[in-house]
C-alpha cells in the first residue's frame, strides 16, 4: 500500500516542523514549502518568489507537480504565518500590512491551489486563522486584516463549486497564541499555560486525516487553552 502523503506548507516553521515530524513518526512521505528547506522532510519546495504573489504561486505549483507527477496527496496543512502589530496610525501600518498578506493570505491561496489540483477526493486541507479576528484587531490591524481574509477564503472553499476535489473539507484553525519559542522569546512574562502547544496542533491535524473528529468542511476551529488543557469548538458542528 502506497504510503500516506501530506504536504506542509509552512514546514520549517515551529508548527510546521512539529507537523512534519508527526507525520514522518507515522510514516506518511511529507514534503516542505518553505523558505528554507527542512532536512527531516522527505522532499522541499524552497519559496523564492518573495515579492510577487503570481510568481511565486507559479514556481511552488511547478515544483508540486514535478514532485508529485500524478499522485495525490491526502492532506495540505498551510501553517505558514507571523505577526506584526500597529495601528493605523503606526508608521510601519501600511508595510506591517503588506507582509502579514504575504504571510498568511498568499500562502493560504496558494495552499488552496495546490489542494484544487493535487489533493485527493475527501482530503483534508487546513488554512491559519486567528481567533482575535472574528471581532476588530486595532492594535495589529494588518494581522486581523489578513487573518480575516483566511477565514472568508474557508467558507467560499466550502462551497459546492470552490474547484476542491470531491468530499474535501476545508478547516481553519483560530489560535489565541501558540506556544512557539518566538513567542516566549517575546512575552517572557505571559502565561504559558494558557498558551496552545504546537504538538496538540499537530497531533489534532493528524487526528482528522485519521477520520477522527472532523470538522463539517467550512469550519473555523477555535483552540482556547486554560491551565494547559485545550478546548476545540467549531464554528459548525462536527460530523
Amino acid at each position: 500500500m502506497a504510503a500516506s502523503r501530506v504536504l506542509v506548507y509552512g514546514g520549517k516553521g515551529a508548527l510546521g516542523a512539529t507537523c512534519v515530524n508527526l507525520f514522518k513518526s507515522k510514516n506518511w512521505w511529507v514534503v516542505s514549502v518553505d523558505l528554507t528547506p527542512n532536512e527531516d522532510a522527505d522532499a522541499n519546495v524552497v519559496v523564492t518568489e518573495l515579492n510577487d504573489w503570481i510568481k511565486q504561486s507559479e514556481s511552488v505549483q511547478a515544483k508540486v507537480d514535478e514532485l508529485l507527477g500524478s499522485n495525490k496527496l491526502d492532506a495540505i496543512l498551510c501553517v505558514a504565518g507571523g505577526w506584526a502589530g500597529g495601528n493605523a496610525k503606526s508608521k510601519n501600518f501600511i508595510k506591517n500590512a503588506d507582509l502579514m498578506w504575504k504571510q498568511s493570505v498568499w500562502t493560504s491561496s496558494i495552499s488552496a491551489s495546490i489542494a484544487a489540483h493535487h489533493l485527493k477526493e475527501g482530503g483534508i486541507l487546513t488554512l491559519p486563522g486567528a481567533q482575535p479576528a472574528v471581532a476588530g484587531t486595532a492594535g495589529m490591524i494588518g494581522y486581523g486584516m489578513a487573518k480575516a481574509a483566511v477565514h472568508q477564503l474557508t467558507y467560499s472553499l466550502a462551497q459546492g463549486n470552490s474547484g476542491l476535489p470531491t468530499g474535501a473539507v476545508v478547516a481553519t484553525i483560530l489560535p489565541v497564541t501558540l506556544d512557539t519559542p518566538m513567542n516566549r522569546k517575546g512575552m517572557p512574562n505571559a502565561d504559558f499555560s494558557s498558551w496552545t502547544s504546537l504538538d496538540y496542533v499537530a497531533n489534532l491535524f493528524y487526528g482528522w486525516t485519521e477520520g477522527a473528529d472532523v470538522p463539517k468542511t467550512g469550519s473555523l476551529v477555535s483552540l482556547s487553552t486554560k491551565d494547559g488543557i485545550t478546548t476545540v469548538t467549531c464554528s459548525e458542528c462536527c460530523q
